[in-house]
Formats: structure tokens, C-alpha cells, sequence
């Protein structure tokens, strides 16, 4: 399906390497151009919110950025700027997450261990689509599961405590030390309010978050 004028895309990821790659790989496809660039959520908020719909027609985010995270960006672009197309590009590619991200206003996620072909397909199909519809109740963070206040460090440890791993083996799996670890639990299990191992494999059962 051909797009009568090229497809104006955005870019959020906090690596300028990695950005002007993205650009690259992207403006040397025909139909595709790359109007803003954004290091942070909130540098990305600052202009996303000021400009006028259909501005851009896709947002490329990474979730790993310094200062607010990229999912707290979606959540609040999907609740104030409904009909932002947005696509998760980022190393962390569970299933898990990816259920997250689309619960949370995704129209797609693609991990960046991805053929670059990948990236070029989704952005073509995504972009070309219908636009979301509004919604009448707009998902609030306060509204989602515990899961969903997770940063990717507490889901990655998450994910390991899920799959049954000693601390240690979960430290050694993400390089940082097992008080690290000690510590993600203790914030897990705040945020997903249970109190042992036992409940908090019945929390991943019921949500789906088990392997």
C-alpha cells in the first residue's frame, strides 16, 4: 500500500549512535522521513505534546532511557495523545513485555536484535494502517496491574524469579551484584503486593508473566 506523502517518523532512544543509524536505515527507504529526534521521555514530551495531530505519523521509542522510562512516555501519550502511533524498538523482548506494552497503547514492539529488515516492515505496516481510535476512559497508570510499575531492571528480575532462579543466578544473568537482586524483590513484591515466593508465582499465574 503506497502512502501518498512519506511517512513522517520520530525517534526516541537515548544513544546518538544508535539514532543516527535509525535515521539511516530509515530515510535511505523511499516514502520514509525522520522529523524529530528525542534523547529522553521528557525532552520527547516536551514536543510530542505540542504538536498538532497527524504531525507524525509513528514514534520509534526505546523504553531504556535515563530519567522516566519509555513505558511511562506511552502511558501518558496513549492517555493524552490517543492517536500517536507508537512502536517499541528495544532489547527487551519477552512476552511479557511485549503484553505490556500493547495493554499500555503500543501498536507494535520489535527487539532490537532484529534483522533490519524487521524494523523497515513494521514501521511500513503500522504506519499505514488505520490510526487507534480515542478512547473514552484513557488508561491511567494507577489503573494497570503491579506488573505494569515495574522498571526493566525489576522486570528482568521478575521474569527470573518467575523461572524459579536462586538470586545469584538472576545476578549473574544481569550483571549486578545479589543485594542488587535482594533489593529488586523486595520492590517486586511491593508492587505486585505479596509477600512470599508461593504468592508471587500465583501473581505470575494469574497474569500470565509465567514462561
Amino acid at each position: 500500500m503506497s502512502h501518498p506523502t512519506p511517512l513522517r517518523l520520530a525517534i526516541a532512544d537515548d544513544h546518538a549512535i544508535v539514532r543516527m543509524g535509525y535515521r539511516r536505515l530509515l530515510e535511505d527507504e523511499p516514502g520514509m522521513t525522520v522529523v524529530a529526534e528525542y534523547a529522553d521521555a521528557d525532552s520527547a514530551w516536551a514536543d510530542l505534546s505540542l504538536r498538532s495531530a497527524g504531525d507524525i505519523d509513528l514514534l520509534i521509542l526505546d523504553l531504556s532511557m535515563p530519567g522516566r522510562s519509555g513505558l511511562d512516555l506511552l502511558l501518558q501519550l496513549h492517555a493524552e495523545c490517543p492517536g500517536l502511533k507508537v512502536l517499541i524498538f528495544t532489547m527487551h523482548d519477552t512476552e511479557a513485555l511485549r503484553t505490556q506494552c500493547l495493554r499500555a497503547g503500543a501498536v507494535g514492539l520489535i527487539g532490537k536484535s532484529s534483522d533490519p529488515e524487521c524494523l523497515l516492515d513494521a514501521v511500513r505496516r503500522v504506519a499505514c494502517a488505520a490510526p487507534p481510535r480515542a478512547v473514552a476512559a484513557p488508561v491511567r497508570r494507577a489503573d494497570l496491574p503491579g506488573h505494569h510499575h515495574l522498571t526493566l531492571r525489576e522486570h528482568d528480575a521478575l521474569m527470573g524469579l518467575l523461572r524459579g532462579w536462586t538470586l545469584d543466578q538472576i545476578a549473574a544473568e544481569m550483571g549486578v551484584s545479589e543485594k542488587t537482586i535482594s533489593n529488586y524483590q523486595t520492590l517486586i513484591r511491593q508492587k505486585l503486593g505479596v509477600n512470599t515466593a508461593v504468592e508471587l508465582m500465583r501473581y505470575g499465574q494469574a497474569h500470565g508473566l509465567i514462561p
